[in-house]
């Protein structure tokens, strides 16, 4: 590629229009020669200290912030908000070829996200996912590291989806990657907003920053689909001015869910737009899977896909891979894996499940490490409200002490009667919590859901798939 091209939209030089064989910020990064080095200031590096470095590894350009008295430079206001705008470039801007949606929220983005997935499939559509689970393109399933890419990885995604002949992308868009301006450069045919509770405030401070980071997709949206149940959605949809439609599993949206059923199994509702109802079925239990498979049929339909096209369909989906995820016991008592790892999606889930419950209903979670330390009480309130027994144990400490973690923890559980037993080490928690399982029970696993590893000190990443310590903990019963 050439300088010229890949500096188009961002900068223009003088330079030679030299070929470009990559780009990076990563001085970690092994690069063949010719390619650009994108200097970023982080909290704890500045690239631009490593630019000369990165020059005798083969860097033919430096995109900089400030003059480095370089010969090759080119200097731009924001390297950060130029960097994924030079990646996109690079790979031939994909973001133009391919129509994206975005889903933003605390909770329900990778159920909604998965679900449109798997009736874009239904459908015979192309199409690529982005999330928290795995990024998919078309039929083949890749690994992901984070729910929004980093520029560089988007901008590949994106390009390979288009190779591949997909219509659509459907991503969940973190307010952590519109915050660090991941995704400069795209713009969304749709963005939907789920809700809004407390999580990430080790990163955004305060509430108010959160809300602002996710307001962010609806600045880079054509229409917007808004859950207005929520107060912080209610918000969204007075201050933005792009098209918008409202949905509501309380009659007050533009997208209703009317006469919901909740079961054990699942849910039914009727769906009505305003100029036509359909009945819904769909394989997730609880109120908050009402919301998450309305919010799917309102993206299609400000896609332009008729309902009646979209409501069969939805009733064939199955469920998704952790979130109110049965683990087979062959046993009396039921096990159930879910990510609920925020005080109101711990509070949505047992809700749902001690409705469908006769038996006690036990959950064991924790609170991850170098995560926010505000909302770890607030988890053992929470599910102290609707579970009868606890097990309070670890979940992804980091570069924390667990047990202090724990420790932060059950202040929230005082001027509560719930018994509760601590296990620091996860696996022995669940164990314990199979072992002593009695007919009718109920083992919620909160926290992981989709994950398959646990990270402790030194950010060391383990494997822990709790469906196979399950299994292990059955073995164990089994002698």
């Amino acid at each position: 590629m050439k300088l010229s091209q890949l500096l188009e939209g961002v900068a223009q030089t003088s330079l030679p229009d030299i070929d470009i064989t990559d780009i990076t910020s990563d001085t970690r990064k092994e690069m063949r020669p010719g390619f650009a080095f994108v200097c970023i200031k982080g909290n704890t590096f500045d690239g631009h200290d490593s630019a000369e470095e990165m020059i005798k590894r083969g860097a033919k350009v430096i995109i900089a912030e400030r003059d480095l008295g370089l010969e090759n430079q080119v200097i731009v206001e924001n390297t950060r908000a130029a960097y994924p705008v030079l990646c996109l470039n690079f790979f031939g801007s994909p973001q133009k070829k391919i129509k994206l949606i975005g889903v933003t929220g605390t909770n329900g983005k990778t159920t909604i996200t998965t679900v449109t997935k798997r009736i874009f499939d239904k459908l015979g559509i192309k199409a690529g996912l982005i999330g928290t689970v795995s990024n998919e393109i078309n039929d083949r399933v890749i690994h992901t590291e984070r729910t929004t890419p980093e520029p560089y990885d988007l901008a590949e995604l994106f390009g390979e989806m288009v190779k591949e002949g997909c219509e659509y992308c459907i991503m969940e868009v973190s307010s952590q990657g519109l915050e660090q301006k991941r995704l400069e450069g795209c713009h969304f045919t749709v963005g939907a907003f789920t809700n809004l509770t407390q999580d990430h405030l080790d990163v955004h401070g305060t509430m108010e920053n959160y809300y602002n980071a996710k307001k962010i997709l609806f600045s880079i949206s054509d229409k917007a689909i808004i859950n207005i149940d929520d107060d912080y959605g209610k918000r969204y949809f007075n201050e933005i001015s792009i098209p918008k439609k409202t949905l509501s599993v309380k009659g007050e949206g533009d997208y209703n869910a009317e006469n919901i059923r909740l079961t054990a199994h699942g849910l039914e509702y009727d769906f009505n737009d305003g100029s036509a109802k359909y009945p819904v079925r769909f394989a997730m239990p609880g109120m908050f899977n009402a919301s998450n498979s309305l919010t799917v049929i309102a993206i299609f339909e400000a896609l332009g896909f008729d309902a009646a096209k979209i409501v069969p369909l939805l009733g064939e989906i199955e469920g998704v891979r952790g979130r109110v995820e049965v683990v087979p016991t062959g046993r009396d008592f039921t096990v159930i894996c879910d990510y609920a790892h925020t005080p109101d999606a711990l509070v949505n889930v047992l809700s749902t499940i001690k409705e469908c419950s006769d038996g006690t209903l036990r959950c064991l979670f924790g609170c991850g490490g170098n995560r926010d330390a505000k909302k770890r009480p607030l988890m053992a309130k929470a599910a102290a409200e609707y579970a009868d027994f606890l097990i309070v144990t670890s979940d992804n400490p980091r570069n924390e002490d667990p047990e202090l973690i724990i420790k932060d923890i059950l202040p929230g559980l005082e001027g509560t009667d719930k018994p509760y037993i601590t296990i620091t080490d996860r696996r022995e928690a669940i164990h314990w919590a199979v072992k002593n399982a009695k007919s009718g029970d109920i083992i919620v696993l909160a926290g992981k859901g989709h994950e398959d590893y646990q990270i402790l000190a030194g950010m060391k990443k383990i494997h822990f798939d709790e469906r196979e310590v399950v299994a292990e903990a059955l073995a164990e019963l089994d002698g």
